[in-house]
């Protein structure tokens, strides 16, 4: 099968289509042929070699982490997966370097759930790490009907999705974003701040997706609650304020709740471009340009 692979670490010059053997599914795993996957911020990390953590197997490597395909083989004990079904979910790539930017891969049948119906492969592959991510996020924070949050980073891809699951949950959020997002914050039922501003306030919770930092704590009531993007940036609590750090885990039961949500127009999906696989290096160059509004994915 082809994938996009690197055998050392660089720009994104050194990405390119490789002829790999084609995965066998194990017991509790299923095989996916792959229709559309997402490049992530992580993955321009790592191909860089600036990943500050070591990881389970050296190189080469195949990225990729969200996969929307159609089940193509079957492990034992893999649960209601049939082959030809239509699936979601992700690999946690930094536990298992497994890539999803292949033709096919195996990934544990309880990290997959049904696609949504009717929607482009290339527009459900932005939601299980990105979605889930929101989702983890907010669990964390468990707040109660009526709270306020603020969100960092609102217009972004995990922003986007935390500002549409707070409201579903009945929170009163707050989305920090640039001037040209202000319609997109707006129409998930949030108060639009302009980044270029000062902000003032007191919330219930924070959750920081832009990396402002600690600073954000003096917007917390006491006793509250505030989530970092990555546990190196989770600030030392104060005033009883629970701090948290997001890591992402895959959850096809979750996963199904948000596919729920997004076929009944609860969760909106954004797609800011498609390339092929040999489009992969133009791929993460467009991701690293930033000012991305929706998921930058991948085809075979």
């Amino acid at each position: 099968m082809h994938a996009v692979r690197y055998a050392e670490f660089g720009g994104p010059e050194v990405l390119h289509v490789a002829e790999v053997p084609v995965p066998e599914p194990g017991p509790g795993q299923v095989r996916v042929r792959v229709a559309a996957s997402v490049v992530h911020p992580v993955d321009l990390m790592v191909r860089s070699g600036r990943f500050p953590a070591p990881l389970p197997a050296g190189l080469p490597y195949t990225p990729g982490w969200d996969v929307a395909g159609t089940v193509d083989a079957v492990g034992p004990s893999a649960g209601e997966f049939t082959i030809g079904d239509e699936v979601i979910g992700f690999s946690p790539w930094l536990r298992t370097t497994t890539g999803a930017h292949a033709e096919f891969v195996v990934l544990d049948a309880a990290w997959l759930t049904a696609a949504p119906a009717g929607v482009p492969a290339t527009d459900a592959a932005t939601l299980p790490t990105n979605g889930l991510a929101a989702a983890q996020a907010l669990d964390l924070l468990a707040l109660p009907a009526g709270a306020t949050v603020l969100v960092t980073g609102a217009a972004g891809q995990v922003g986007g999705f935390v500002l549409a699951l707070a409201r579903q949950a009945g929170l009163h959020a707050t989305g920090l974003a640039g001037p040209d997002d202000r319609e997109f914050v707006e129409s998930l039922g949030a108060t639009f701040l302009d980044r270029s501003e000062k902000v003032t306030g007191t919330y219930d919770a924070v959750v920081d997706l832009a990396v402002i930092g600690a600073s954000l704590l003096d917007l917390v009531r006491d006793g509250g609650g505030h989530v970092a993007a990555s546990p190196p940036l989770r600030p030392e609590p104060v005033r009883d304020i629970r701090t948290y750090a997001l890591e992402v885990q895959p959850d096809g039961s979750r996963l199904s709740d948000l596919v729920e949500l997004v076929t009944t127009g609860g969760i909106p999906l954004r797609v800011a471009g498609v390339y092929s696989f040999a489009g992969a290096a133009a791929a993460h160059e467009r991701l690293a340009e930033g000012g991305v509004r929706g998921g930058v994915v991948i085809v075979p």
